[in-house]
């Protein structure tokens, strides 16, 4: 059977995509295309010819795809459906039902668009991607990874949230959490670096982006998760706020004369480290910083101080935990935040070398002393990877 296989990331305004060769664990073109549905778009593609930058109207995600067959077409690799051994399809909430990947087939579309109520910044563009990929590769067999998949082995102490249990169940309510793919991968990524099973570790992983979460992998499975019915529970986050008491929106509600939808537009787009200091970006944060910005310092305080209380949380749960990975854009490359995260942690046998953690991490890299309790690694993931063989392990089965 062909290895290789295309990955899809569909957002509301763009599509992410990514050729990967799951024989030899290449990426053998990479790009995106964004602005869809706006006056101009923008496309970028990264193949054997180099990059290829443009900029021209893309109406919906039919033209995306079409964009993206074109571009392979004049710029390589050269693809078609002979060539391809599926698409693989990134998807963010996949509710109690898909505790796996699934072949996509018009069930599988329904049921992934009636999970939209869930995620609906996601599952909606997640669909419209799908039924523009399934329309250019008819022939070849598509594929959902859900990011919810890896958490469905929490168990119900860990799941359950303290309300009404009829209601709940009503309106499946409970944590589902996200990120999971990348998770999966950089928790068993971190067990082979230990020269172990991922059966035989405890691991923290610590997913630092944009969007930002924590699990505790024990013996491979996620037992407990930052995130929780979407995406906005947990650590301080580019624009989400993270935990928060929910009394802060009653009394918005009453007092300020909020609405659902304002309340929903604070928490998820103006709050995090833009609504604490007005940066998203962590280098002109640590810029503000260096200047004396007092209102940018506590921030970083307060990112600080929310990462540290779930890696406290996490070693209770686990009883004892062999590593702590950072992953993701901000936890690869930012070694201020690596550094603060863990702070003051060294009685539970956690600390990080400055003189290993500086700097960016391109590979994986041991950031502890020699003879730490807990190796604490930063460990770059690669989610088009994971999902390109769990992709292609569905349609070998």
């Amino acid at each position: 059977m062909n290895s290789l296989v295309l990955v899809i990331n569909s957002g509301s305004s763009s599509i992410k995509y990514q050729l990967v060769d799951v024989g030899t664990e290449e990426a053998l073109a990479t790009g995106i295309v964004e602005r869809i549905g706006l006056e101009m778009g923008k496309i970028k593609h990264e193949g054997p010819d180099g990059t290829t930058v443009l900029e021209q109207p893309v109406p919906d995600h039919d033209a995306g795809m079409a964009v993206v067959l074109s571009l392979f077409e004049k710029h390589g690799p050269h693809i078609d459906e002979s060539l391809l051994a599926a698409v693989g399809h990134r998807i963010v909430q996949g509710g109690s039902i898909f505790a796996g990947p699934a072949v996509i087939d018009d069930t599988v579309l329904a049921q992934i668009s009636d999970l939209s109520s869930l995620a609906p910044l996601h599952n909606p563009a997640h669909v419209s991607g799908i039924k523009a990929a399934r329309h250019a590769f008819p022939t070849v067999p598509h594929v959902a990874i859900f990011d919810t998949s890896f958490h469905q082995t929490l168990p119900p102490a860990a799941y359950t949230y303290a309300i009404d249990r009829e209601l709940a169940a009503k309106y499946a309510i409970r944590r589902y959490g996200a990120h999971g793919t990348s998770h999966l991968y950089v928790s068993h990524k971190t067990a082979a670096l230990l020269g172990k099973d991922p059966s035989e570790v405890n691991v923290i992983v610590l997913h630092l982006g944009n969007g930002a979460s924590a699990t505790a992998v024990r013996a491979g499975k996620s037992v407990e998760t930052s995130m929780g019915l979407t995406p906005l529970e947990g650590l301080v986050m580019g624009t989400r706020s993270g935990d928060i008491d929910p009394a802060v929106l009653f009394h918005l509600s009453r007092q300020a004369g909020m609405t659902t939808d304002e309340l929903d537009d604070l928490l998820n787009r103006r709050s995090g480290m833009l609504g604490l200091c007005g940066y998203t970006d962590m280098r002109d944060l640590h810029d503000a910083v260096a200047a004396g910005d007092e209102v940018a310092r506590t921030a970083l305080e307060v990112y600080f101080h929310r990462i540290k209380g779930y890696v406290g949380n996490y070693y209770a749960q686990l009883g004892h935990v062999d590593a702590i990975a950072f992953t993701a854009g901000i936890g690869e490359n930012d070694d201020v935040v690596r550094a603060g995260a863990l702070a003051g942690l060294e009685r539970l046998g956690i600390s990080v070398d400055p003189e290993r953690n500086a700097g960016r991490k391109k590979q994986p890299t041991v950031i502890s002393p020699d003879g730490a309790e807990v190796t604490v690694m930063v460990v770059p993931t690669n989610e088009e990877l994971e999902i390109a063989r769990q992709s292609l392990e569905t349609v070998s089965a």
